[in-house]
């Protein structure tokens, strides 16, 4: 029996780490996919293709990653028993701001496919690092486990 849950275990770590790869790979892809978007001319099939892309990231990489990501990851606190975890709480709440940050692009995706251009280039150039810091913070509470 304890090498079922010990596989299980596994399985469950492998798939939480591939899917968190998938959707930081997403995550970093679709603020540049703006940068491009919002150089095209607006109303121009240039524009029309990165709306399209823009779509096709959040519909087929994106969003199965984000549900894969939080039931692994969910699948993984009780496998583990680490609920009562301070590093548990700290990574849980950086991935809920993730998650929001996710939900922030998918909109800022829509105004862009109707010609709204609210923020500028440097300012999505800046946003595109937000992912990247907040994945070595996770990475850090998962393996050193600070608190």
């Amino acid at each position: 029996m304890q090498d079922v849950l010990s596989m299980t275990y596994l399985w469950l770590k492998a798939g939480h780490i591939i899917f968190v790869i998938f959707w930081m790979a997403g995550l970093f892809m679709l603020p540049r996919y703006f940068v491009y978007h919002q150089e095209a001319p607006t109303g121009s099939p240039e524009a029309a293709e990165w709306a399209s892309r823009e779509r096709k990231l959040l519909k087929i990489i994106l969003l199965p990653s984000i549900i894969a990501v939080w039931v692994f990851g969910i699948a993984l606190a009780f496998s583990l028993h680490a609920w009562d975890e301070g590093w548990l709480h700290a990574k849980l709440l950086l991935v809920l701001a993730l998650s929001g940050y996710h939900g922030w692009l998918a909109s800022y995706a829509k105004k862009l496919a109707r010609g709204e251009r609210p923020l500028e280039g440097k300012t999505l150039r800046m946003l595109n690092e937000v992912p990247g810091i907040a994945a070595a913070i996770i990475v850090i509470l998962v393996v050193v486990k600070p608190f």
